[in-house]
């Protein structure tokens, strides 16, 4: 009798390149998705920027490899170059670039590329807060061309692709954020008191998660904040950390907050936190399908925000009225203090938003897309 073996599968190697592997919002969302493959896949990161941070997310059982890229300042022939060195050298069967910051990789593989490509855009920094940059624009028409697809979690960003970037139809692909339910989920209308801040007595919390950078316009939210009723007990927490630190102290203080506003740094614990707030708010000059913002759903938490990317999309329909125009600060501290004032309606409305991401926006849903993707199927 012959001795007839299984034929194995051949093991798909995976090319990332982000410009950092922090811990924002991307990484983090593709360690969930590396820990979910198969062990048919094996992967290696690269971070421009020497950042691996996000890297503690992935799990033992990952099959990873991290390597650092030195790129040069102003110099795209010679990036370029070094891309290509890269790509040559790992041979990967797919390549995945993410973001801006990585697009000189993706213009090397639309030069001279050996294999796949998957491009993700998630979203913009400060300097696209107000529209696209037309350079930039021209620049990604140049270097997406020839991806097989490109990625996007939004609507918004899906209407961008194909209007500013030329990116045909049949080449893009909406993947919505997905939370995990478990992680994240609260009780509607119950604040968990939790040791991460001493907020037992104020009568209604709002709170915020997010890197404190420009584009974040966490100081809209405390000057909206600064102007609700003063009669409302109500305190203010903001759990991230980044270059505004500062300036947003000095600004609590002198919008005479600063005894209300309680700013925690990096908060490793975010279910724990969201747990531990009334309401949700985000105030941000763009965004496009927040991460913090399904997880604050996901906690049962109604959300008091701006109208920018899919926002308004995202949160249930009986909360889409609180989420108000851009520029409009009154309009933002009329929700916060209306929410605040109201526990009832913020019962109903955590509970709608945790019934919406169930139906639309769960962890296991967005895996099986990504999984489908990076299979090539």
């Amino acid at each position: 009798m012959l001795n007839r073996t299984q034929p194995q599968t051949k093991e798909r190697h995976l090319l990332h390149v982000f410009a950092s592997f922090g811990l924002g919002g991307v990484p983090i969302r593709i360690c969930d998705v590396l820990n979910a493959l198969p062990d048919a896949f094996r992967h290696t990161i690269v971070a421009l920027d020497s950042c691996f941070d996000a890297r503690k997310r992935l799990g033992a059982h990952v099959d990873v490899e991290f390597r650092e890229v030195k790129l040069a300042k102003y110099c795209l022939p010679c990036n370029v170059r070094r891309f290509e060195r890269l790509i040559r050298g790992i041979a990967p069967d797919l390549l995945l670039t993410y973001n801006w910051g990585a697009i000189e990789c993706a213009l090397t593989h639309r030069l001279s590329g050996t294999c796949d490509h998957v491009h993700f855009e998630s979203g913009f920094g400060s300097e696209e807060a107000n529209g696209q940059l037309l350079r930039r624009s021209l620049f990604r028409r140049l270097a997406l061309g020839h991806v097989r697809k490109l990625v996007v979690p939004s609507k918004t960003l899906m209407t961008i692709a194909r209007k500013n970037w030329r990116i045909s139809p049949s080449k893009l692909v909406h993947i919505p954020n997905g939370v995990d339910l478990l992680r994240y989920r609260g009780r509607p209308g119950a604040r968990e008191e939790s040791n991460i801040v001493a907020t037992q007595h104020f009568d209604a919390i709002v709170g915020t998660v997010a890197p404190l950078r420009p584009e974040k316009n966490i100081g809209r939210l405390l000057r909206a904040f600064a102007k609700s009723p003063r009669r409302q007990n109500s305190g203010l927490v903001i759990a991230g950390d980044g270059t505004e630190l500062a300036q947003l102290r000095r600004l609590a203080a002198e919008l005479q907050i600063a005894h209300r506003t309680h700013f925690l740094g990096h908060v490793e614990d975010v279910p724990a936190l969201l747990r531990s707030i009334d309401v949700f708010a985000l105030s941000s000059d763009t965004e496009q399908m927040p991460n913090s913002l399904l997880q604050a759903m996901a906690a049962a938490r109604p959300v008091a925000g701006v109208d920018v990317g899919d926002v308004k999309m995202v949160v249930s329909p009986e909360n889409r009225s609180f989420v108000v125009p851009r520029e409009d600060e009154d309009a933002l501290t009329s929700a916060l203090s209306t929410l605040i004032a109201d526990p009832a309606r913020r019962e109903k409305l955590g509970r709608c938003n945790q019934e919406h991401i169930k139906a639309h926006y769960s962890l296991d849903g967005m895996i099986a897309a990504y999984r489908d993707l990076l299979s090539g199927t």
